[in-house]
């Protein structure tokens, strides 16, 4: 990995708006470069008047098209030969109870943010290892969120296609060879003002949940009114940072939101260990007994 006072390459998912627009600008000021790719690539054509071609590479991409994707990563190579840090941050969200969310709203949020995320993941180590020098390895920032730790009413689809990403990343970080020095980040951000909110479609609401106290209505009634708490600029900055340490964690909590309900689930879950422990005391079979025994 080059050291963090060089210029690095960035290869960056959905920067017309939100973190990876914010984040984009933030690694061009520092000087780095960036191939900054999205669905509508004129949304950055500002940038491109500021930015000479060998600090800002912008390509149309959309995430759920494999063959696309492949083709980013060879125009990056083309460009720039060597990626230092990619960040998956592409994704759409879209709401309502889980029975109002039809299989095509739903699948929808999974191409994206699962199968599109996975798409570019695949395409990021493989770079990391055969294109990069050998040992150069690189930085892989997955923009999950706290709904990939902590699951809410109304974004049922959402929730499941973060906590995919957040069991999928867990699993192959495990996998890498420690000499391939490629370090991976799970980003799990809480509310930000990004294009989230605005682009959130809901589905009709289900007539089984006319109820105005259930969680779920709430959510509803209160989504127009509903201001995200983060500064989106602040929260690149974080993520600027956390991909220049030398050992970062795999789990990196974002917002003073995501601390606190994260924090919540956790000591939830630390009562239900301590009360229910004893309850899976003794269910060894009576070969795992033995063995135990003779060891």
């Amino acid at each position: 990995m080059s050291h963090p006072t060089q210029r690095r390459v960035w290869f960056i998912t959905g920067t017309s708006t939100g973190f990876g627009r914010a984040l984009t600008e933030i690694v061009l000021a520092k000087g780095e470069a960036v191939v900054a790719t999205a669905r509508t690539p004129s949304v950055l054509a500002n940038l491109v008047s500021q930015y000479p071609s060998d600090r800002l590479l912008t390509l149309k991409l959309d995430i759920t098209q494999p063959t696309e994707v492949a083709d980013a990563f060879e125009k990056a190579r083309e460009a720039f030969g060597r990626i230092d840090v990619v960040v998956n941050n592409a994704g759409c969200g879209h709401a309502g109870e889980f029975e109002s969310m039809d299989d095509e709203m739903g699948r929808a949020i999974l191409e994206t943010n699962f199968w599109g995320t996975v798409s570019v993941t695949r395409q990021a180590l493989k770079f990391f290892r055969e294109v990069n020098p050998k040992g150069h390895g690189g930085r892989l920032l997955q923009n999950s969120s706290m709904l990939g730790v902590v699951g809410k009413p109304a974004f049922s689809f959402y929730v499941a296609s973060k906590f995919a990403l957040e069991g999928l990343t867990e699993s192959f970080a495990q996998e890498l060879d420690p000499a391939w020095n490629i370090k991976v980040t799970l980003i799990e951000a809480g509310w930000f003002q990004t294009s989230m909110k605005e682009g959130a479609k809901w589905a009709p609401q289900h007539p089984a949940y006319q109820n105005a106290d259930l969680p779920v209505s709430r959510v509803r009634a209160s989504w127009d009114a509903f201001v995200c708490p983060g500064d989106a600029r602040k929260g690149a900055e974080a993520i600027y940072k956390i991909a220049a340490l030398p050992d970062p964690p795999l789990h990196f909590p974002l917002g003073e939101d995501a601390l606190a309900e994260m924090q919540t689930k956790f000591d939830e879950f630390g009562k239900v260990l301590k009360e229910y422990r004893s309850w899976s005391e003794g269910l060894l079979t009576d070969e795992d007994v033995g063995a135990t025994k003779d060891a």
